[in-house]
């Protein structure tokens, strides 16, 4: 069993926002894979299904990013699922609108939902990174931009990752990261 955590913000004024990227994501494979919303519980949204043959439990947590490990902490607990079976979805400043990255462990960037989550559990943890990129303008708050909704045609950008990556999940939750980025760049 495979934990699969979209990280975002609650609420209509969050909902196309660059911090959100993680539940734009899983809100894709949640329609793709036909998942089942089966409750609000752990602080979250929780939704049931398969990707290749393997059980997910689907989680849209709705502390607010900055608390996502609260969430994430006792789903994982309850399901007795160990970090290396967790994937995190979630945006990274440090990449461009585009490009996405797989990563196990290590630092979190300033990723506050990251770092609660690193808190709560462990960081041995699958990550799967989301570029945003950074405003032009250096003097921008990036809390701002990270709360920023993306353009139109971002979106567009995004709608094709997701579904890209959608159809992709399997290897990512079958430990083949090597094969997901090379197909997810073809």
């Amino acid at each position: 069993m495979h934990l699969l955590v979209g990280l975002g913000n609650i609420g209509r004024e969050y909902e196309s926002t660059r911090h959100n990227f993680g539940f734009l994501l899983l809100d894709q494979i949640i329609a793709d894979h036909g998942f089942v919303a089966q409750s609000k519980k752990f602080k979250s949204e929780v939704f049931v299904g398969e990707i290749s043959g393997r059980k997910i439990i689907a989680l849209k947590p709705q502390t607010f990013v900055n608390l996502s490990g609260l969430a994430v902490a006792e789903a994982a607990s309850f399901y007795k699922i160990k970090p290396q079976n967790i994937l995190v979805l979630h945006d990274d400043v440090d990449l461009v609108l585009g490009k996405v990255k797989v990563k196990i462990g290590g630092g979190n960037a300033g990723h506050n939902g990251l770092n609660s989550i690193d808190e709560m559990i462990e960081k041995n943890y699958l990550r799967l990174r989301l570029g945003v990129g950074r405003p032009e303008n250096k003097e921008f708050d990036l809390a701002d931009y990270v709360l920023g909704k993306f353009s139109k045609e971002e979106m567009e950008v995004v709608k094709k990752i997701n579904e890209k990556i959608s159809k992709l999940a399997g290897e990512l939750l079958e430990g083949r990261e090597d094969v997901f980025l090379n197909r997810f760049y073809l």
